[in-house]
């Protein structure tokens, strides 16, 4: 196992000095410079684009927002609802994810994504950050006003962060620390880079990122998705349902509640859920890429779609179970905002209440999936995400205005939907499936038995809460 870990890190090492020497390389490409007012306001070459600094303003803090959706709110949702022998460990899960995808990303994520080159293949044309300066204006169709470049790298930086970390709730309190690290290496890599180009980057495959008269795979304008219902949701989820498949269920999945260990402290579960709810405006509303009316709209009807699905998921746990649990009540929240984010761009109030209604009645009956299939998700990450993250890109397909998005909803545009949410589940679940196996067969995915059944945080950290 140590000659395993310490293979691993060497090849980190080698990899980034490699990627150092060729950043090297590029040095005397990018001209360091101090940008007067007039340099900064100067139309970025070929993009007849200038500075558009209160869009930047809303762009820098839409990015901090997404950032706290995972650092603190997830780490603090996720870690509220586990043991308390694990909170911990989950807690560094969410907080190495956030570490190492920073890392990935701006060497080579971003290139993989956001650079033009076909449909299906990518670009390594801004690797290491090659090309982006300080002047350097985020080219159309990522922007269609003038944001510094460097902005929108870290605004999806922080998309790709939180879509690795949700996967964890899966397998939470039972994946070794070692091989979470090499599975987010890899699926961050092998998974979420390809889907994310196929659906946001230049002339993507599934979705064309807004070129003018590029259809897309399915056509009818491509498979819309404003702010990750498939890049992160579906993804997120259908990655989790391997991870929970592979590793096998808990020796206390479905024990009687008086057998289950409690949650630890479900008040930081509610302070990281309404985190994430405040974060998720800069999710949705800054996915506009500018300060303007799409904007607003977009972080209304994020709103009204998580509260109808809070209160959707209240109801509908009420009248089954005949008392509305906290934890119900903010996992429907949570739903809202997953099922809202493909459409945030592109419906309007009814088509958020709709939305949001659906989600937190179909999430709240999808949780209830893992006991009769026998899967253990422990956060119900593929009954909140994946299932709220298709019901939002399918409504999207009918529920869009083209006055408030450009696209209007009907048959043409479910179709396209579907589409794009099938090639989501497909690709994302052989791989994340392979990538599981492999690592399983190569240094284990699961911790032993009484590492389980004692904590990780002892166990793995050396750490735990007194």
């Amino acid at each position: 196992m140590q000659a395993i870990l310490n293979s691993f890190f060497v090849l980190c090492f080698v990899g980034l000095a490699a990627t150092l020497a060729y950043q090297t390389g590029f040095a005397q490409e990018i001209p360091v410079t101090t940008a007067t007012t007039a340099a900064a306001l100067a139309p970025a070459a070929g993009s007849g684009m200038t500075l558009d600094t209160g869009s930047t303003a809303w762009m820098l803090t839409s990015a901090l927002l997404v950032l706290m959706m995972t650092l603190p709110g997830l780490a603090l949702f996720y870690g509220g609802m586990v043991h308390k022998e694990s909170v911990l460990a989950t807690l560094m899960q969410a907080f190495v994810a956030t570490t190492l995808v920073s890392i990935l990303w701006c060497a080579y994520g971003y290139s993989l994504i956001f650079t033009e080159h076909n449909g299906f293949i990518w670009s390594l044309s801004k690797v290491m950050m090659h090309g982006i300066g300080v002047n350097t204006l985020t080219p159309a169709p990522m922007a269609s006003v003038g944001v510094p470049e460097s902005v929108y790298v870290v605004f999806q930086m922080t998309f790709s962060i939180i879509t690795c970390a949700l996967i964890f709730g899966s397998v939470a309190t039972r994946i070794k620390f070692s091989s979470a690290i090499v599975f987010i290496a890899l699926w961050f890599t092998l998974v979420y880079c390809p889907i994310a180009h196929w659906v946001w980057g230049p002339k993507g495959v599934l979705g064309g990122a807004g070129i003018d008269n590029y259809k897309g795979l399915f056509g009818y304008g491509g498979a819309l998705d404003f702010a990750g219902g498939t890049v992160v949701h579906i993804n997120a989820g259908i990655a989790g349902l391997m991870a929970a498949i592979v590793l096998g269920k808990r020796k206390t999945f479905n024990l009687p509640a008086g057998e289950q260990a409690p949650p630890y402290n479900i008040v930081l579960s509610i302070i990281g859920a309404s985190l994430l709810w405040v974060g998720w405006f800069g999710f949705n509303a800054g996915s506009a890429i500018a300060a303007n009316g799409n904007a607003g709209m977009a972080m209304l009807v994020t709103h009204v779609a998580t509260a109808a699905a809070s209160l959707a998921w209240m109801t509908a746990e009420w009248l089954t179970r005949g008392k509305p649990s906290v934890i119900g009540i903010i996992s429907g929240a949570v739903a809202g905002l997953v099922a809202i984010t493909p459409a945030s761009g592109f419906v309007d109030f009814g088509g958020s209440l709709v939305i949001g209604i659906a989600a937190g009645v179909l999430c709240f009956w999808a949780c209830s999936l893992k006991f009769k299939f026998g899967f253990d998700d422990s956060l119900d990450v593929f009954g909140v995400h994946c299932i709220g993250g298709i019901i939002g890109a399918l409504l999207t397909g009918i529920f869009a205005v083209k006055a408030i998005g450009g696209a209007d909803g009907g048959f043409d545009q479910l179709l396209a939907q579907l589409g794009g949410v099938v090639c989501t589940i497909v690709w994302c679940g052989i791989v994340s499936f392979i990538i599981l196996k492999v690592i399983d067969a190569a240094m284990g995915l699961r911790v032993d038995e009484a590492t389980e059944h004692a904590g990780l945080d002892l166990a793995i950290h050396g750490e735990k809460l007194h």
